[in-house]
């Protein structure tokens, strides 16, 4: 069987990849912590005399303000790393360090459900086994990366049969 790689650019060096997973992280990341910032005041409705007055659905959002953020913000990384993925394989921090996102088996861009799949599982993990931090997946991550031979693939990468690719 010949190798998917043959005719392919090299594979991405892995500290390149955490430098660019780490700057889109910073992209989606700021925009939603000011979002949430913003939104964060809704606890204060609560602590006004028309506390009573507030819908069970309103109330139930400001109990659970911190869940919420963490579900918002996982929309919002699924739908970056989604979007840029399918659209040309990179995502802004591949870009600046000129890497790509290929299809493993022919190098072409990832098509939407591969990318939406890549994305969900780089992301939707976070919410069963670290809603508070995003460190603990982080982590699997990476060792999925650094131990995968011969490709190199995370196992976001294996869910979308994708690599990362150096971009030429």
């Amino acid at each position: 069987m010949p190798d998917p790689l043959a005719g392919m650019p090299p594979l991405a060096d892995f500290g390149q990849r955490l430098a660019a997973r780490a700057i889109d992280a910073l992209i989606v990341f700021i925009p939603v912590a000011i979002l949430s910032g913003l939104a964060g005041n809704w606890h204060a409705v609560f602590e006004s005399d028309s506390a009573e007055e507030a819908s069970d659905i309103t109330r139930a959002w400001a109990e659970n303000r911190t869940l919420w953020a963490v579900l918002i913000a996982i929309v919002f990384f699924i739908a970056y790393d989604w979007f840029f993925t399918r659209r040309g394989g990179q995502t802004l921090g591949k870009k600046m360090f000129h890497l790509r996102v290929a299809m493993l088996n022919d190098g072409s861009v990832p098509t939407s459900g591969a990318a939406l799949g890549r994305a969900a599982t780089l992301w939707v993990p976070n919410l069963f086994c670290c809603c508070w931090s995003f460190v603990p997946w982080s982590i699997v991550l990476i060792i999925s990366i650094l131990v995968d031979k011969p490709y190199k693939q995370g196992l976001h990468d294996k869910v979308a049969k994708t690599v990362v690719v150096k971009a030429t």
